[in-house]
């Protein structure tokens, strides 16, 4: 089947199909640009998909370098050195390309461009947002290279505190990159357990903003159809790295569920925030592992909209428990491990845990208002596997 490739403006400027990435140099152009910073991450950055960006911008007439001076989970350190990168080489833009790691903190570094403030300044708290010199923004080309955080489309960085050991947001709306490219070929490569893991965090975003109990039919639709994407393309994807359909539609599914959670998260992330900070472990291998105990935690409460979600799926069972039943079969079949201990995490940190979760933005929009005390209770859980 030949995969089409199209243009659409929802929720910013996105170029979707095989090759896309060819036209990189084009939309840098587009945004004004003559000295993009290309961020990226130090596996990628080996990578000939990198290379060939360089060239290809260079011949355009863009003087294009590149940063990759980024951690898996990105810190404020990344960040800045990252500013110093963009400003030494007096840049006028930001390719961000990569994982979610890379366009976080591409996006950071394109906020923090043109800033008097420090980065902890602008973290998602009440109005610091209006802290922001709009002015002295970058402009930002986003490519990713996995289908999993949709940052591609977010309005805010997922930036590590080292100091704190603490996750901290920094949003403003204009952190929304201006143009989008999905490009299926760029995630041939990636590794079935990558794929899986991002795939799984692509599904955690739009359940979660499917269950969150803020009105916002919009996303809710699309994290519906975005869930019914994941069905029936992450197994595929898995099975077979080099199935280009599968491959777009997932990038799709998670740029999807980027979209859906402007509704809000739930505890899969606020518990996954906190552990990424003190483990520095992959998030979305946190999300797929911790999946099935928030939502067993959460499934009275929001009974009604998981019957028509296993409907909606095409589930063999209609009840709650069959989304359930759904999330662990799917677990199984692309191998995520079933426990936070098959990854070497433990419970010496669960009251910690606990603590940092009840205070992690994502749990307001939980359908329960857990207690710090709960939350320790699901990591244990998770760690033992009991459900």
């Amino acid at each position: 089947m030949t995969v089409p490739s199209v243009n659409w403006n929802y929720p910013t400027a996105v170029k979707t199909g095989p090759g896309r990435v060819r036209e990189l140099a084009q939309w840098c152009l587009e945004l004004g640009m003559a000295r993009p910073l290309l961020v990226t991450d130090p596996g990628l950055a080996a990578l000939p998909m990198i290379a060939n960006a360089v060239v290809a911008c260079r011949e355009a007439g863009l003087e294009c370098a590149v940063f990759h001076e980024i951690k898996g989970n990105p810190t404020g350190r990344n960040v800045d050195d990252g500013v110093a990168a963009f400003k030494l080489g007096n840049h006028d833009g930001v390719i961000a390309f990569g994982g979610g790691s890379a366009l976080d903190a591409a996006k950071a570094i394109a906020l923090m461009a043109g800033q008097s403030r420090p980065l902890w300044d602008f973290e998602d708290i009440g109005d610091n947002y209006l802290r922001v010199n709009v002015a002295g923004m970058a402009p930002v080309v986003a490519v990713p290279t996995t289908a999993g955080t949709g940052s591609e489309v977010g309005r805010a960085s997922v930036i590590t505190d080292e100091a704190a050991q603490v996750k901290r947001i920094i949003f403003h709306a204009r952190m929304l990159p201006s143009i989008v490219i999905l490009d299926a070929e760029l995630t041939v490569g990636l590794p079935p357990r990558i794929t899986a893991a991002t795939g799984m965090d692509a599904l955690s975003h739009n359940l979660e903003a499917y269950c969150s109990p803020f009105f916002h039919p919009m996303a809710a639709g699309i994290a519906l159809e975005g869930m019914r994407m994941v069905k029936e393309y992450l197994p595929q994807a898995v099975a077979d790295g080099a199935d280009l359909q599968a491959r777009q539609q997932m990038l799709v599914a998670s740029s999807m569920g980027a979209t859906a959670f402007q509704r809000g998260l739930g505890a899969m992330h606020a518990l996954a925030h906190p552990l990424g900070a003190l483990y520095d472990a992959h998030h979305g291998l946190l999300n797929a592992i911790l999946m099935p105990y928030v939502l067993k935690a959460n499934q009275q409460a929001v009974a009604p909209r998981l019957e028509s979600l296993a409907r909606y799926l095409g589930l063999p069972q209609a009840g709650p428990g069959a989304v359930l039943d759904w999330v662990l079969g799917l677990r199984e079949a692309v191998g995520i491990p079933h426990t936070l201990a098959d990854i070497g995490l433990d419970e010496a940190e669960a009251d910690r845990v606990g603590r940092m979760a009840s205070e992690d933005p994502s749990a307001g929009t939980n359908p329960v208002n857990f207690s710090a005390e709960k939350y320790s209770q699901l990591f244990r859980a998770a760690i033992r596997g009991n459900l």
